[in-house]
């Protein structure tokens, strides 16, 4: 059974910094694209950031752009967001996704991502 697992999550003031991490099991996700996405109270899931199966190719949403990176390690089966320069805006659930076919494009919609974590919590206090 695959069971995505985040951590990391937690408390910080504006200006600081959070490392999300999300440990994949029951399976190998070493050919399959993998993302963060991010839902606030009272909105929609929305992309943040995606990493290619090859982890040669990256794409962020416009905000987090020059903040947050990705990076992943298929040793392992996990995939990292390190967040930076945290806002109140970044306040949220956030959420690991592995996309649904192996060897696919990049993409930043929920739709594509078939396997999701339990989330873990970044609250940004102002």
């Amino acid at each position: 059974q695959v069971q995505l697992v985040e951590s990391g999550g937690g408390l910080v003031q504006a200006g600081g910094s959070l490392r999300l991490s999300c440990a994949a099991s029951g399976r190998t996700f070493r050919s399959y694209n993998m993302g963060w996405f991010r839902q606030a109270p009272g909105k929609e899931r929305e992309f943040v950031a995606a990493i290619s199966w090859r982890a040669g190719d990256a794409d962020y949403t416009n905000s987090v752009k020059g903040r947050f990176t990705i990076s992943r390690d298929n040793a392992k089966n996990t995939v990292s967001l390190q967040m930076n320069a945290l806002e109140p805006e970044d306040t949220a659930t956030y959420y690991c996704a592995v996309a649904t076919g192996p060897l696919s494009p990049l993409s930043r919609s929920s739709y594509d991502y078939s396997y999701w974590g339990q989330g873990t919590q970044v609250t940004v206090s102002s």
